[in-house]
């Protein structure tokens, strides 16, 4: 008995506009920081919307600059319906680059391992086939926005 091949598909974009990071402090093991969501847009074949305002990004960044996310937010396609996202990930590179991430400055997306796992409800019919797969979504984080490809998991 063989194990079917792993396989990806593209989906669909998200365009996430941020805020500027609150910063609760220094816990012992990380710093803790929470980026709120300000809105954005979701783009793919078929797949068009936007992304509420509210929902934020909880992040640990730990003292060699790795970084736990853990987004969560809604989004609303153009045909009304309404999809939850609790999104969870890594960011890591090397120092410099993550040095001026933090800062608010722009760096080279190829710089960065930054990776997560989307995991998607819905009530409406025609999207529920987003719980039932798996994504993995690949990140860029600029000083005003996060960008997300989302794929399928085939």
């Amino acid at each position: 008995m063989s194990v079917p091949e792993l396989k990806t598909k593209y989906v669909f974009s998200l365009a996430i506009q941020v805020g500027k990071p609150v910063v609760a402090g220094d816990l012992g093991y990380g710093t803790r920081r929470v980026i709120p969501v300000l809105g954005g847009t979701v783009t793919g074949e078929g797949v068009n919307g936007a992304i509420h305002q509210g929902g934020a990004d909880f992040q640990i960044i730990r003292p060699d600059g790795f970084t736990e996310l853990e987004a969560k937010y809604t989004f609303e396609l153009d045909g009304g319906a309404v999809i939850y996202i609790a999104n969870y990930g890594i960011r890591f590179g090397p120092k410099e680059a993550l040095d001026r991430i933090a800062r608010g400055e722009i760096v080279d997306p190829r710089l960065i391992y930054f990776r997560s796992v989307p995991k998607f409800e819905t009530a409406h019919p025609d999207y529920r086939w987003l719980m039932q797969n798996l994504f993995i979504g690949v990140g860029a984080r600029h000083p005003d926005r996060v960008e997300l490809a989302v794929h399928q998991v085939l």
